[in-house]
């Protein structure tokens, strides 16, 4: 179909008073050959976009431009449907409101970006759905507080959900507790766990099927379409869900680790986790003689909050000893009792428990560090502390010690096998363990990445279950979407994903599964989950071209891709989330979407206009991620900070989208420098598509070596990580660029 394209240029918000608008709209019809342009106070505006809509109808527009403000601004308002594409060009915030009004080097950046939204359009076409049957089941793994209340959340929204728990009855660790802390004002009283009306609750429920005593042997496919094999003693159950909720929650962490607290070397030290078992089993008592208790201490961050143990707080456990502190005054009215903290961390109505328990005369609170733990000849347990909150060290006498030791996720594996990295993986990335295996379909099996912690048994080519975090939780984006892991379509919730109590285990299981129930309706229509949701574009692979080299296969972060055993993708289109790595990663450029394409990026470049030597305007290719680093530009001209207007900005979906190639064509056609910003990389990463900024950085191998082949110095690529919040930055950052390349001067190439 013949592309037609009309550009709209709006006057508002400065940019008629910053332009010279009848110049941008002899660009968009004379150079662009566009044969709709028209300008407009406010496009904004219903009779703005109305004039749109009525060209779309009378002149058979399939594309249009529009040339106002950011695409992050009334995102849904110039979606016309219809197979007509929309291409924003951002002249408000990265144009009129960046760089000097009515000046030679603003208007000619203005006219440079209608030139690439126009070539943006013209090249690529209008996403086609992949529409197959799929299941909108959801499959619940784990039968907790999380678990049922995630599955009642799903199945009262009226989906078919089967709940799998290993144990041989629902509830979890609330079994196993007789209180838990105050759910009511005035919050000072504990209060029964609930757990029991909420089992019952679960397995009347018509929608939800329960298996108890229950394991997940297998787990294949991809959204939608995940076949799952459920083992029960010698039986195996297979069924097909949609989506997977995993809430198979925490496990305390090792006590024979915490020997320099006392544990093992008498049995009055206990854990917390003993002292819930002390206590729903008939009451406290010393365990070495059976005997009542006069005293008691409870030593915190047990292992918590200790480079050599548990780097991290695990939330919960101040309240913990708050609450056992009760169970003991309950039983012993006149026990004394010791609480040895860091810091008490008891958030929002909680400080009204913890206030409830200081207000208890028998109850000795002082911050400090536990110097020793020993037994006394007398029975007596002492625990040395010091830098107390008194000036001086203390010593305290107790008939028993309860150590908070933290939280730990199932996903954790405690030791990983000793690998080698896979061929081709980048410089500290994760280690591969590869295992033989075939699935029905004739994908090859192989297990990589990480060691799993076999609860969800997937064959994915990267491991057997979640990625995790160096603490052993699911990998996320924690800021975003915490929900999300990199198994598409599956989702961590509970104490599983975080450290965290009931009531916030129930709360995440309700965000949980509306993100499964998302998933499976998203899956259906063929659209793409987050952070691209409804995306409806799904990766092309030219596979006569296909060299095997395998490198889209490994550096997929989500684990889309199998291949067979010559190395040739096998795609898992439902478990694509859109960003591009992968065609960022081929070496041949088989990989396109119909709507982001290798030839849409390389004609983009190839439409700048760019100055001769002798003019002394040199120009800077910027390409942006566009989940943080292009909103930080925007941001900047939001505030109307300033930078010079040598920059050309071209979005991508993620910087590890970007193939080497680009920056070839760029240096070829002669800009001066190439700046590449994405997002944060690392644990803590803003990186919206996990692994792009670290595999941008890992490419610039290539990017350096394709310097040399131009025989252009390595000055003129730069890479910088920024978050949203980094548009203070992005003045030096563009200012600063363009220093270096009046230092190294103009690029040969130019006007070649």
């Amino acid at each position: 179909m013949e592309t037609k394209v009309g550009v709209y240029i709006c006057k508002g918000c400065d940019i008629g008073k910053s332009l010279d608008i009848d110049k941008l709209s002899e660009i968009a019809t004379d150079e662009m050959k566009a044969p709709v342009c028209k300008t407009h106070d406010a496009f904004c505006t219903a009779e703005g976009v109305g004039v749109i809509r009525g060209d779309i109808e009378s002149e058979g527009l399939n594309r249009v431009v529009v040339a106002a403000c950011s695409g992050r601004v009334f995102p849904e308002l110039f979606e016309f449907g219809g197979g007509v594409l929309t291409e924003r060009s951002n002249l408000r915030e990265q144009v009129a409101w960046a760089h000097t009004p009515n000046d030679e080097d603003t208007q000619m950046l203005a006219e440079d970006h209608i030139r690439m939204g126009v070539t943006r359009v013209q090249t690529i076409e209008p996403p086609e759905p992949l529409i197959e049957e799929t299941s909108k089941d959801i499959l619940v793994v784990g039968g907790g507080i999380t678990g049922m209340t995630a599955a009642k959340a799903a199945a009262t929204a009226g989906y078919k959900v089967t709940l799998v728990e290993k144990e041989d009855r629902l509830g979890g660790w609330a079994t196993k507790y007789r209180k838990v802390f105050p759910k009511h004002p005035p919050y000072k009283e504990l209060e029964d766990s609930g757990f029991e009306k909420l089992a019952e609750e679960v397995e009347a429920n018509p929608n939800i099927t329960i298996h108890k005593s229950t394991t997940v042997g297998k787990t294949t496919g991809q959204p939608g379409q995940f076949a799952v094999q459920l083992q029960n003693g010698g039986s195996t159950t297979e069924l097909t869900v949609g989506s997977i909720i995993l809430a198979s929650g925490w496990k305390p962490y090792e006590a024979e680790k915490l020997t320099h607290l006392g544990y093992g070397s008498t049995p009055d030290v206990i854990t917390n986790v003993q002292m819930e078992e002390m206590v729903s089993n008939g009451g406290i008592t010393r365990p070495s003689d059976g005997k009542e208790i006069d005293s008691i201490a409870f030593i915190q961050c047990a292992g918590s909050r200790d480079q050599d143990h548990l780097p991290y707080c695990s939330a919960v456990c101040c309240r913990v000893s708050l609450k056992q502190a009760m169970y003991v005054r309950e039983q012993y009215p006149n026990a004394k009792i010791y609480v040895i903290y860091k810091d008490v961390r008891s958030p929002a109505q909680f400080e009204r428990f913890y206030a409830n328990v200081q207000e208890d005369e028998g109850v000795f609170f002082t911050k400090g560090e536990i110097a020793s733990v020993t037994k006394d000849s007398d029975g007596k347990i002492t625990v040395e502390v010091q830098e107390t909150l008194l000036g001086e060290d203390i010593t305290v006498k107790a008939d028993m010690v309860v150590l908070a030791a933290g939280m730990v996720p199932t996903t954790k594996v405690d030791e990983a096998p000793e690998t080698e990295p896979a061929e081709g993986q980048a410089e500290g990335g994760e280690a591969q363990e590869k295992t033989e295996g075939q699935t029905e379909d004739g994908k090859k099996e192989a297990e990589a990445a990480e060691p799993g912690a076999k609860i969800l048994n997937l064959t994915y080519r990267q491991g057997t279950d979640l990625p995790t975090l160096k603490y052993g939780f699911p990998d996320s984006h924690f800021i975003c979407f915490p929900y999300e892991t990199r198994r598409t379509g599956i989702y961590a919730a509970g104490a599983v994903r975080a450290p965290m109590d009931f009531g916030t285990c129930g709360n995440d299981a309700h965000g949980a599964a509306l993100k499964a129930i998302q998933a499976v309706e998203s899956v259906a229509r063929g659209a793409a989950l987050h952070p691209r949701a409804g995306d409806l574009s799904f990766p092309d692979f030219f596979m006569q071209k296909c060299t095997q080299c395998k490198r889209c296969t490994e550096e997929c972060p989500f684990g889309a891709l199998d291949e067979d055993d010559k190395g040739t993708p096998l795609p898992n289109p439902f478990r694509c989330r859109r960003c591009g790595v992968c065609f960022g990663a081929c070496p041949e450029r088989i990989i396109s979407f119909k709507n982001y394409t290798v030839n849409m990026v390389s004609q983009t470049i190839k439409s700048i206009h760019i100055p001769d030597e002798f003019e002394e305007k040199p120009r800077i290719l910027c390409f942006a991620c566009e989940n943080d680093a292009l909103p930080a530009i925007d941001m900047a001209g939001m505030l109307r900070l300033q930078y010079n207007a040598m920059a050309r900005i071209i979005p991508l979906r993620c910087l590890g989208s970007m193939n080497a190639v680009w920056v070839g064509d760029a240096l070829a056609s002669g800009f001066d420098g190439v700046l590449l910003l994405g997002c944060k990389k690392g644990d803590d990463y803003q990186c919206h598509f996990v692994r792009g900024s670290e595999l941008a950085e890992y490419r610039m191998d290539n990017v350096r070596e394709k310097l040399k082949q131009l025989v252009l110095e390595e000055e003129r690529v730069e890479l910088h990580e920024l978050s949203i919040t980094d548009y203070h930055k992005i003045p030096k950052i563009m200012d600063d660029f363009l220093e270096v390349m009046e230092t190294v001067g103009a690029n040969p190439y130019k006007g070649m």
